[in-house]
């Protein structure tokens, strides 16, 4: 996978990329990456990339030409479909970043990230260049890219060899659930002590604790996320009985502290 990130702050990316994991799935060769600075694509002495926007309002907008010039020096052509890039504009007004489609982005060859500034970006670059807009959360952002280092972040760890396999197993968002409570050493902490299913070495019981834990966590945190399994039919008949039973259990407390 190479990354291309499109951005006026290169040191942003820079830093993210020579640290941690990932400078590691650099060093091996899984992981390429390239920052391009837009205001290298400028055309005026002092490398301008914003004006006012047409037609009023507050701030600036980046201009349309350093975008395409940059886009265009990275091998992105115009109303191209070139299935080795995937240009994606991050943006507060582009659909939602899930673990479905980090695992789609995460099967491309190249990634072309623009990071945005300011109110945003010329409506054509987008008409003409992106592929998708994508957001990263129904928020806005200053910087267009800490919104490209999330997106980078849900998708290199998907990449082969990067991570053990196993470490990805039964995370978060995984089969509609989210992931089940962790616990290490000391076995007592502040009075706290570790269930003692998984102290048990019963790996039937630990699994089955696992999973009631997933099922529980996920109808407390995330109610919409067990909505969207069962319309879609995710679970199995073991997680769909365990949704049934803790719905049950929720219904008798209310039930009793009504009547208390």
């Amino acid at each position: 996978m190479l990354y291309t990130v499109l951005t006026l702050f290169p040191e942003i990316s820079d830093a993210y990329f020579s640290s941690s994991i990932m400078a590691k799935a650099v060093d091996r060769g899984l992981v390429g990456y390239r920052a391009i600075n837009i205001r290298d694509y400028a055309f005026d002495k002092h490398r301008s990339c914003d004006d006012a926007p047409y037609g009023g309002g507050a701030g600036m907008l980046m201009l349309a030409e350093p975008l395409g010039r940059a886009l265009e020096a990275v091998g992105v052509q115009v109303n191209c479909e070139d299935k080795e890039k995937r240009v994606i504009y991050l943006s507060p007004s582009g659909k939602p970043l899930d673990q479905a489609l980090a695992g789609e982005l995460a099967m491309e060859k190249e990634l072309v990230l623009l990071c945005g500034r300011y109110e945003g970006i010329d409506q054509r670059i987008i008409d003409v260049y992106v592929d998708d807009e994508v957001s990263v959360g129904d928020y806005v952002l200053s910087s267009g890219e800490v919104a490209a280092l999330v997106l980078i972040d849900a998708t290199y760890r998907l990449l082969e060899q990067v991570i053990t396999p196993t470490s990805l197993d039964e995370e978060s968002f995984d089969w509609g659930l989210l992931e089940y409570p962790q616990y290490t050493r000391p076995t007592e902490y502040a009075t706290l002590k570790v269930p003692e299913v998984l102290l048990s070495g019963h790996h039937e019981n630990i699994r089955r604790w696992r999973l009631e834990k997933r099922v529980e966590k996920t109808l407390v945190q995330r109610p919409d996320l067990i909505r969207q399994g069962e319309e879609r039919s995710l679970f199995s008949d073991e997680v769909r009985k365990i949704i049934e039973e803790k719905r049950l259990m929720a219904r008798g407390r209310d039930e009793r502290n009504q009547g208390n």
